[in-house]
């Protein structure tokens, strides 16, 4: 008999065929993200494999639904803060990720963000679309330089650094902040490593790229936004909650920083009335970062991989949980 994975959301043609050659699949039939009590009940007949789309939780009670056979959960993705990691790692299941298919994608809607901030881009666009263009006015959307300025990554991995590249092309001043020194990048980019609080006090634009985890969880707060330059703005493209919401609400309202730029979100799709969506100094959109066509097909081969090496009895690559090894399986 066939093992069986569930699949939690869409995934690439080419992906799914390579999992139908070698296992029974099941997938999500809806198109949303699955509630904790349908995932449960969809998987409780027991599965070997969870390839997990979207960010629903894989908690203990899931991985329990789940039965005793279940040997990996793939994320369709670089972060992994929706998964027990703790609770797979006890029970003997790897968790795999999608490491660097996606850090070129997300960099580029990065810098797209950075580019849209500093030359109010979204703004023109909606006031020609609207049909308030009325007049020639050259002092209308008068935006900012990104062209020398300085840029702060928050977190130097395989994103921070692909946007520490791009930088340098738009001849941008790149300054750094990792748990981590990267002294081979920092002499490969010409780029300066800078604890947190200068770096927050010497940047233009403040560029987030740190994973979720206890630790970054309410990284940059009030303290942190009151140590940035009432002229930069604040990009975070990594996980919602590594900002203090409250405290970029008052930034904003405020002007204590002049704008900010966010893909991901505390609450995901962020709730109708949250006082954010009526700021006008905010760029938003929708979790975007790994949008494109020839992305998620990588990302999707690449889950795929993973489940496919398990389900061979091989160890897969992009382990998150290499102490699972160590474990009786």
């Amino acid at each position: 008999m066939k093992p069986k994975v569930f699949i939690t959301g869409s995934i690439h043609t080419d992906a799914l065929k390579l999992l139908e050659g070698i296992a029974e699949i099941k997938i999500n039939p809806y198109s949303r993200v699955l509630s904790k009590s349908e995932l449960i009940s969809m998987v409780k007949e027991g599965v070997d494999a969870l390839l997990v789309v979207d960010m629903e939780k894989i908690d203990g009670d899931v991985i329990e639904a789940a039965g005793s056979n279940l040997k990996i959960i793939a994320r369709h993705g670089v972060g992994y803060d929706n998964v027990d990691v703790k609770e797979a790692t006890r029970r003997g299941i790897y968790v795999t990720i999608t490491r660097d298919i996606l850090s070129e994608t997300v960099a580029d809607l990065t810098f797209g963000l950075i580019l849209c901030l500093a030359r109010r881009i979204h703004e023109g666009h909606l006031f020609v679309k609207t049909g308030l263009w009325r007049e020639l006015n050259p002092n209308q959307f008068m935006g900012v330089d990104v062209n020398g300025k300085v840029l702060g990554i928050i977190g130097l991995g395989a994103i921070g650094t692909c946007v520490a590249r791009r930088a340098k092309a738009f001849n941008m001043k790149v300054v750094y902040y990792d748990i981590t020194r990267r002294r081979e990048t920092e002499e490969k980019l010409d780029i300066e490593f800078k604890d947190l609080d200068t770096l927050l006090s010497i940047s233009d634009y403040v560029s987030i790229h740190v994973p979720l985890t206890e630790e970054t969880r309410g990284l940059i707060g009030k303290k942190e936004i009151d140590l940035m330059k009432r002229t930069a703005f604040l990009i975070n493209t990594a996980r919602g909650a590594v900002i203090d919401r409250e405290a970029l609400i008052d930034a904003l309202v405020n002007r204590k920083i002049t704008g900010a730029a966010l893909d991901v979100y505390w609450i995901e799709p962020i709730p109708q009335d949250d006082p954010i969506l009526k700021l006008e100094n905010i760029l938003l959109t929708p979790h975007i970062g790994s949008a494109t066509i020839e992305c998620r097909r990588k990302m999707a081969i690449a889950a795929a991989e993973e489940i496919a090496r398990c389900l061979r009895g091989e160890k897969p690559i992009n382990i998150v949980n290499p102490e699972v090894l160590e474990v009786v399986r």
